[in-house]
């Protein structure tokens, strides 16, 4: 089962490569980016496409970062809670079968 996976993972990432590289091919044109106080050099189309896909995600990524921060804090406070919880029940487990002894 787990060839499989990877088999299929493989193939998906054959396909996405080989899509890249027709978009690369696709968009050769020259483009010089001006950004209101910056002037960045002529580059392919495909590549500025390619470069704000990597940037959107990368901040999107770091926008999440609070969010998984704060939920791995809440999840590590309830493993604790959790082990409390489950060594008070095992205590009183004991303590039942002993005053019952």
């Amino acid at each position: 089962m787990r060839w499989i996976k990877g088999l299929i993972l493989a193939v998906i990432l054959l396909i996405v490569v080989l899509v890249g590289i027709l978009f690369a091919v696709n968009n050769q044109q020259t483009i010089a980016l001006n950004l209101i106080w910056l002037e960045l050099p002529a580059v392919s189309l495909s590549v500025w496409l390619l470069a704000t896909l990597v940037f959107g995600v990368l901040l999107g990524m770091l926008a999440m970062l609070g969010v998984y921060v704060r939920l791995k804090a809440i999840l590590a406070r309830s493993e604790r809670h959790n082990k409390q919880q489950r060594k008070e029940l095992d205590n009183l487990r004991t303590r039942e079968f002993k005053e019952l002894a």
